[in-house]
């Protein structure tokens, strides 16, 4: 189900007037979590469901495992050893079987030797690589004496399916959002009208900005008819398309999970007015950066190690990183393509960490952030480039077009009203950067706050027709 379509406009309210008025006890609304959860993932396949159930099992019972054999550090390790490989090789076989397979195949034929392995179209399950990766951090936390291991089936399988956040993040750790299906909640009205403002600035950035982009996107991406600095204008849109669409998905599910009583963690964090490409990585996918951060950078040494052990780190996280999004090498490539440029900050000894966001405190930047952010800004843009291409062909076809005459050619942005529509969610971006989101404690006038949200209501009503039931980008990692 869809956040953008009719159907979850009727399965919200429902669920929850049912959460709060008739369901009341916390095992009780948990089990309807679970029920609703698997409704809302079931409404696009009902068959994946017994996937998802699969999983939660066996991460519940590799808990309750970990727990009994307290004490036995061997057979811990082995029981979460067992756990994250066979997770793993579930979202192996589901979302990677073709890629190795077409790849082995051209390995041989390159020495001659027809290989004949069989091949099956398997569909790739929304959301898997989401809810695998949050099964996952259970198990490791669990295993790490982060967390006690938990008892309360019912309360684990609302964490592992929790519909807002269930197919496309954020990835939630457990030692955040399992504690919260295990207290009471209570109706707090502040808490949930917050959650529909911010709701209502991730359905504004899905259908306004990303849709509309995303069309002109699609309309010229990989079709030869633009050169130049429309080329660059072109990357620059899907840059925003990407970010508007994916935060948009976040900012709707942190919005819903509010409604609901649960805090999940921000997952974009104003990513374009970033100072440097670490500083990018800290702001953007926040809860699958961190993740990758927690369990696979540091355990592998991160850069507490000798120069040539960091090196290797940051190319094996991007390596999988770019892997984790998708099984092509045009997403490997992305993933190696930021792994140099972390890289080259970091044998550079260029500082990236700032103690507070950029211009903080005053209206505008300095010429130097406004320097660093624009380099910043295209670096990203670059990589949105790569990511974005269908091919590696298609790659370098795309920066052949950049050198082809003329190469300035603004025609391509006459009458895109889309350019328009990103300047202005800066403008608003910037002016709300220290907040959670846009919509947040807006002014001190009520009349005027809800004379803003009518009108963003209008307008996402008015011009979202062509957004019901399109697909958010993320749906296919």
């Amino acid at each position: 189900m869809l956040f953008n379509s009719f159907a979850f406009l009727v399965f919200l309210p429902v669920v929850f007037l049912l959460y709060w008025f008739v369901f009341r006890g916390r095992r009780e609304q948990n089990l309807l979590i679970v029920v609703a959860s698997y409704v809302f993932y079931g409404w696009w396949d009902w068959r994946f469901l017994f996937l998802i159930a699969l999983t939660s099992a066996c991460s519940y019972a590799s808990g309750l495992l970990i727990a009994h054999y307290e004490g036995h550090r061997k057979s811990q390790r082995l029981v979460s050893a067992a756990n994250i490989v066979f997770n793993l090789s579930i979202l192996g076989v589901f979302k990677y079987y073709g890629f190795f397979i077409d790849n082995l195949r051209a390995l041989f034929a390159l020495i001659g030797w027809q290989l004949d392995v069989v091949t099956l179209q398997i569909i790739l399950p929304v959301g898997i690589s989401f809810y695998t990766f949050q099964a996952l951090s259970y198990t490791i936390d669990v295993y790490r004496g982060q967390l006690p291991a938990t008892r309360d089936i019912i309360g684990f399988f609302a964490y592992i399916s929790f519909f807002p956040q269930l197919v496309a993040g954020p990835i939630e750790r457990a030692t955040n959002l399992l504690p919260q299906f295990q207290t009471a909640r209570r109706f707090d009205y502040a808490k949930a009208a917050d959650g529909c403002r911010q709701a209502l600035w991730g359905f504004v950035k899905k259908i306004l900005i990303a849709d509309p982009c995303g069309q002109l996107v699609n309309a010229y991406w990989g079709q030869g008819t633009l050169y130049g600095v429309s080329i660059i204008m072109l990357w620059v849109l899907f840059a925003f398309q990407i970010y508007c669409d994916f935060s948009g998905y976040s900012d709707i599910a942190i919005g819903c999970a509010r409604l609901f009583g649960f805090d999940l963690m921000r997952n974009f964090s104003t990513p374009y007015f970033s100072r440097s490409i670490p500083e990018f990585w800290r702001r953007w996918h926040i809860s699958l950066t961190t993740w990758f951060r927690d369990y696979i950078y540091f355990p592998l040494g991160g850069s507490r190690c000798s120069r040539g052990k960091t090196i290797r780190n940051i190319f094996i996280v991007w390596c999988v990183s770019g892997l984790w999004h998708g099984a092509d090498w045009t997403f490997v490539c992305w993933g190696l393509y930021h792994a140099v440029l972390l890289l080259a900050y970091n044998l550079l000894g260029i500082q990236t960490k700032h103690a507070h966001i950029v211009a903080h405190g005053r209206l505008l930047p300095s010429l130097k952030e406004i320097f660093h952010m624009l380099c910043t800004f295209m670096l990203a843009v670059i990589g949105w480039c790569i990511f974005r291409a269908e091919s590696m062909g298609q790659v370098v076809d795309i920066f052949s077009a950049l050198f082809h005459n003329p190469f300035i050619d603004m025609s391509f942005v006459y009458g895109s009203p889309q350019f328009a529509c990103c300047l202005v969610l800066l403008a608003v971006e910037w002016w709300r950067r220290e907040k959670r989101h846009a919509l947040e404690t807006m002014t001190p006038w009520p009349i005027l706050n809800w004379t803003l949200y009518a009108v963003l209501v209008f307008f996402a009503m008015a011009f979202g027709a062509s957004s019901v039931d399109s697909d958010f980008i993320y749906f296919q990692f």
